[in-house]
This record gives C-alpha cells, structure tokens and sequence, in this order.
C-alpha cells in the first residue's frame, strides 16, 4: 500500500455535494486514513468565477500512479466534470498532490503537483491531514506556509 495525498475541490453547483461525492469515490478505491477541514478560498486565473471549496485526503492505495489519476479523473467525470481549457469553473476537482515517495515526471502525471507549493489552499489543509508530510526530496511542505501565507483561505463554516 502507498499513502497519496488528493487535493479535492469544488467551485459549480452544491459544492458540498461535490466534495462529499469526490472522498465516497476516493473511499470506493482506497482506504481513507485522514482528511483536512473544508477551506473557502477566491479562484486562481481563469474566468470570472465562484470560489472553491478545498479540501485534501490522505488514501492508502495499491493503485499505480497512472492508474489511481485515470480512478481520479472517473471520478471527476462521474461528477458531471466538463474538460475544458486550465482554470475554468469545474463541479469536481481531485489532483493527485503526493503518492508516497516518489517524483514522477510524465506527460500527464507530475507528482508533486507542480503547483502546490504555491497555494495556500492546498498546503494549509495538506499539513492539517498530514501534519509532518515531506516531498520526495525529503523538504517538509510545512516549509512552505510562510511562502503563501498572504493568500486568503478561510475554514469553512461546520467543517471539521
């Protein structure tokens, strides 16, 4: 079993919802073993849009990398996610943050997401789930919250 860490978004429609359906699909093809709180955070780039609720769990999978993005992305998929150009509006977003140890560079797969550093709504709760979570280079992304700490995120109200 390998530990990996999703990141889990939403910003269309019943964004609680969405989030609920994207952790029961992730618990349909691994174990959950934590989650963080909720986070309300504005939209990064794109179109004039609503803001994201953010989340991330931590699963224990046997899945490949390759193959736990292809269950990933059907799940997005089964939650009425529309591809379409980076940085629109999406019902569901899960992004594969960390998969145990390992750097992986392909195209299609980079692990680490190459953008979590930089945001505070993925490294804020990625340290609330896992509190000492390390990079594959051994750097802990608790080194980072000071990198980001001037975005804005807010604890979303009734999120545990």
């Amino acid at each position: 079993m390998t530990e990996a860490c999703v990141g889990v978004g939403s910003n269309l429609g019943d964004r609680e919802a969405y989030l609920e359906a994207g952790l029961k699909g992730l618990a349909e093809l691994a174990t959950v073993v934590a989650r963080s709180s909720v986070y309300e955070t504005a939209p990064i780039g794109g179109p004039p849009q609503d803001p994201y609720l953010n989340m991330v769990a931590v699963i224990e999978t046997d899945l490949e990398p390759a193959a736990l993005l292809e269950a990933l992305r059907a799940i997005e998929d089964r939650n009425g996610r529309e591809r379409g150009a980076p940085a629109e509006p999406r019902t569901l977003d899960l992004d594969l943050l960390l998969y145990g140890e390992t750097s992986i560079d392909e195209p299609g797969l980079r692990v680490p997401h190459p953008r979590m550093l930089a945001r505070r709504f993925v490294v804020e709760p990625l340290l609330e789930a896992r509190p000492k979570a390390r990079l594959p280079d051994g750097r802990e992304v608790a080194d980072y919250i000071e990198v980001v700490a001037h975005q804005e995120v807010r604890r979303y109200p009734g999120s545990a």
